[in-house]
């Protein structure tokens, strides 16, 4: 199936890749993970000015009343740029969830919210810098209070463990789940496409034994696997994204996660010893990739969500 975007989804990914190219997000994560919160912060603001905080906020509580589609385009583009913060959880998962009519008011003004729903997601991400913090369990959604910090593969990722204290309104949890999943899912779309360019590019510079790297059939072989699979993975996600049921945005998470790993591994092997340092920019896709390839569920869960939705009828009729 093809997916063609709109004039306006265009326009509005181009402007958005745009405001995040010319905001330094490297320097922005590496201080993100360093502790020095203020630029983060700062390209937070103007992500929201941006409208990327309102998208699937109802236009009754002062959001863009926009759909998954537009969703996955800005979350493609801040794996892309690698840009830090609780976005699934403020953008995705809870203008889904909640019910309180102020506080979706505030999320879609700027707000930052962040949410653990145990099992599939233990910790709240950045609850030190949340206006608001929640924890989803058994089925019901209660403000939080954040713990102490535990450090993620993913410097810039932090973590941090909630205790429950009063309960509030909440929407559908489950639909909350399931956009988060696909705005993940869209996140690993673009970290491995971020990787896959820039492996591309060093292996035309990088010479060896006289020739550019890129000429080597193996490695030309390596990038072209990563290729087909960022091109299968995307059509799962705008389908998904259509209509986002559990079994369409499990199959897309499976499939990013995947395809972004595979770019990380080939990413690393074509950089060679230098990808393995922490001062090379690499490190920051590298090190969010095998990070979001188990937030929001792992690779197991999905597989099993997308398995029982295609046995499960078959066991009904069959019964």
């Amino acid at each position: 199936m093809r997916f063609v975007l709109s004039e306006d989804q265009r326009d509005f990914a181009s402007s958005l890749d745009s405001l995040l190219a010319s905001s330094d997000p490297v320097s922005v994560a590496r201080a993100w993970a360093d502790g020095d919160l203020a630029p983060g912060l700062k390209l937070w603001s103007r992500l929201a000015e941006q409208g990327v905080n309102a998208l699937v906020v109802p236009e009754d509580f002062g959001g863009m009343g926009a759909g998954p589609v537009e969703l996955v385009l800005a979350f493609e583009l801040l794996g892309k740029h690698v840009v830090p913060g609780p976005w699934v959880e403020s953008a995705a998962y809870l203008p889904i969830a909640l019910g309180h009519a102020n506080t979706l008011a505030a999320l879609a003004e700027g707000a930052i919210g962040t949410v653990a729903a145990p099992p599939h997601v233990p910790y709240a991400l950045d609850a030190d810098v949340a206006d608001h913090v929640f924890l989803a369990a058994g089925g019901a959604l209660s403000a939080g209070t954040a713990g102490d910090l535990t450090r993620s593969v993913d410097g810039t990722r932090r973590l941090f463990p909630v205790s429950a204290a009063s309960t509030v309104d909440s929407a559908d949890l489950d639909a909350g789940f399931d956009l988060a999943v696909l705005a993940t899912a869209a996140q690993l779309l673009g970290l491995g496409e971020r990787i896959l360019a820039d492996t591309v590019a060093y292996a035309k510079q990088r010479r060896q034994f006289g020739r550019e790297i890129g000429s080597y059939q193996a490695i030309k072989h390596a990038l072209a696997d990563v290729r087909i699979a960022l091109d299968f993975a995307r059509p799962l996600v705008h389908g998904a994204a259509l209509d986002p049921t559990s079994r369409d945005v499990s199959a897309a998470k499976v499939a990013c996660a995947d395809a972004a790993y595979l770019a990380s591994r080939a990413g690393l092997q074509v950089h060679g010893a230098i990808g393995y340092t922490q001062e090379f920019d690499l490190s920051l896709w590298l090190t969010k990739v095998r990070a979001l390839v188990t937030a929001w569920g792992t690779p197991a869960f999905h597989r099993a969500r997308v398995l029982h939705s295609l046995v499960e009828p078959v066991a009904t009729v069959g019964s």
